[in-house]
């Protein structure tokens, strides 16, 4: 499956860190980024989280939350978050939803094929429909074109 712009998003609850849980129907009326990422503390998810972090007060002056999804259990994230005191929520997913995201993909490293989770970043309107979509992200001026759209959108 691909979630392009205009679709209707995927919807979902998950456990997050801190014992918390999502629930993505609950955010109607506010500007969502969705980053996928594929495993916490790894050097570009770290930068990346980072990054989402300190734009955390411009994001919600634009009405938008911050929510980045990976494999990893939840207690992973915890120690994700507390080793970078990371400010953003960070969800554990699983590969039916990444599937139904469009994001997992066969990937390649050394001449090896393996199927993994691509970065990639939605960004959903207040409607709940796919504004913008960031596939195969690199992190450099990533997380400045997502705020960018978001205060566009």
């Amino acid at each position: 499956m691909t979630v392009d712009v205009g679709s209707e998003a995927p919807t979902f609850k998950l456990p997050t860190n801190g014992g918390g849980q999502i629930d993505l129907a609950s955010l109607r009326g506010k500007k969502v980024v969705l980053y996928f990422y594929p495993k916490a503390d790894t050097s570009a998810c770290t930068k990346e989280a980072i990054e989402f972090t300190q734009a955390k007060a411009d994001f919600a002056a634009a009405n938008a939350v911050v929510i980045g999804l990976s494999g990893d259990p939840v207690k992973a994230l915890d120690k994700f978050r507390d080793k970078y005191t990371l400010d953003v929520t960070l969800a554990s997913a699983d590969q039916g939803l990444f599937e139904a995201w469009g994001v997992w993909v066969e990937k390649s490293m050394y001449g090896k094929k393996y199927m993994g989770l691509e970065r990639a970043t939605f960004l959903l309107g207040t409607d709940g429909k796919v504004a913008a979509v960031w596939r195969k992200v690199k992190v450099d001026g990533h997380v400045a074109a997502v705020l960018k759209a978001a205060k566009a959108a």
